[in-house]
């Protein structure tokens, strides 16, 4: 059974190399952050805005903790925070479990991320310098729990093919 469990930062490409590598391995990709939306009919947008974020940690603690509980391999992207709250980055670690952090500079994340401002409940307020701050920040913050996967793959400069052939020599 292959549970494969992408970690990084927001913007690293969790959600896209997941889709492209659970279509070549044949296995069903989930994306935390709609598995969240689809259980709450609600967007991380809303949840935040009408609960904030300590609810959504909680929920989304339960969310991954039953999906890693499912009988069957797939591939599943987790939200930038998810392995830094509720001890979840202890999930990292089961035999089942293949965890893989995507690690991408401050740079590549600033650049990828000045476009999606609005969809990114935390950022939403922040350009420029402050973003490059907030989210040097948040990396220095996150490292050690996005350092508890048992691969890291770098993917500054790399297209998805090179990312994904990359996690395939990794089995």
């Amino acid at each position: 059974m292959k549970k494969i469990v992408l970690v990084g930062y927001m913007g690293s490409g969790k959600s896209v190399i997941g889709r492209f590598l659970a279509k070549d391995l044949d296995l069903p990709f989930y994306d935390l952050d709609n598995l969240i939306v689809s259980q709450t009919s609600k967007s991380i947008n809303e949840i935040f805005a009408e609960h904030g974020e300590i609810y959504f940690r909680k929920l989304e603690h339960e969310i991954f903790k039953q999906t890693l509980l499912k009988e069957k391999s797939f591939v599943l992207s987790l939200g930038g925070g998810t392995v830094c709250y509720a001890n979840n980055h202890e999930f990292l670690k089961a035999p089942n479990v293949t965890s893989i952090y995507l690690k991408a500079s401050i740079a590549t994340l600033v650049v990828r991320l000045e476009n999606q401002l609005e969809e990114r409940p935390l950022l939403k307020t922040l350009s420029g310098e402050e973003l490059y701050q907030y989210v040097a920040s948040h990396l220095f913050e996150r490292s050690y729990y996005y350092n508890q996967c048992k691969f890291v793959i770098s993917v500054d400069d790399k297209t998805p093919e090179q990312i994904i052939s990359e996690i395939e020599d990794l089995f």
